[in-house]
């Protein structure tokens, strides 16, 4: 606690450092995980080959993922976004597809036979009812990316794992307090964050 109350001004830019990592990565992961997940949901076939490269992909442990990206992206936050993206594809995609196919079939005819388009039925009635499962998964890939970008620090991206690394090749145990801490206040604020947003979009909770 000491090093956290003695250097806040540091803590607090790591903090801000990781904050705009991982939030640039769930970002960027939506953008690619709303598109699949919706095609995966249209196109049947692709749905176990798809969620099963994820799937490698997320078995793969963090370290050896950077250290294999590191020859082509070198050291730095490009490699550790590009990992976290990896990482939070399986939970996004399985999910976004979830959600989708947990639409009830009779609104889908319903709205086919108001003469809907394909593209507006997937953007004003599929999207609209599945946003609220899919916010449930962005919570959970958001903590989890939050906790992988600890280990980014390990390819010199930044981020509140360098007080971690720096503590254990230091021996500097209030270092490593600091950043457990403000790690675990980042993913716990941002755990309860989604799940408010996920009460104010439950119908059930209206």
């Amino acid at each position: 606690m000491k090093y956290l109350l003695t250097h806040t001004d540091r803590v607090l830019d790591l903090f801000l450092e990781h904050l705009s990592m991982t939030a640039l990565s769930l970002c960027i992961s939506l953008l690619l995980a709303i598109p699949i997940g919706i095609a995966i949901t249209k196109y049947k076939r692709l749905y176990v080959p798809v969620t099963g490269l994820f799937g490698i992909l997320y078995t793969i442990p963090s370290l050896a993922l950077f250290a294999l990206l590191i020859p082509i992206t070198g050291l730095g936050p490009a490699t550790a976004i590009i990992g976290l993206i990896a990482y939070s594809q399986m939970i996004l995609v399985r999910n976004v597809a979830a959600a989708i196919r947990g639409i009830d079939p009779l609104i889908i005819e319903a709205a086919k036979g108001m003469g809907m388009s394909k593209a507006q039925i997937v953007f004003q009635i599929e999207i609209p009812l599945a946003v609220p499962v899919v916010v449930a998964g962005i919570r959970v890939a958001a903590v989890s990316i939050i906790s992988i970008a600890t280990v980014a620090a390990w390819i010199n991206a930044g981020g509140l794992g360098t007080l971690i690394f720096e503590g254990l090749y230091r021996t500097h145990t209030d270092k490593i307090v600091a950043g457990t801490i403000a790690i675990a206040v980042l993913a716990i604020g941002t755990d309860l964050l989604f799940r408010a947003i996920e009460r104010l979009l439950s119908p059930n909770m209206s």
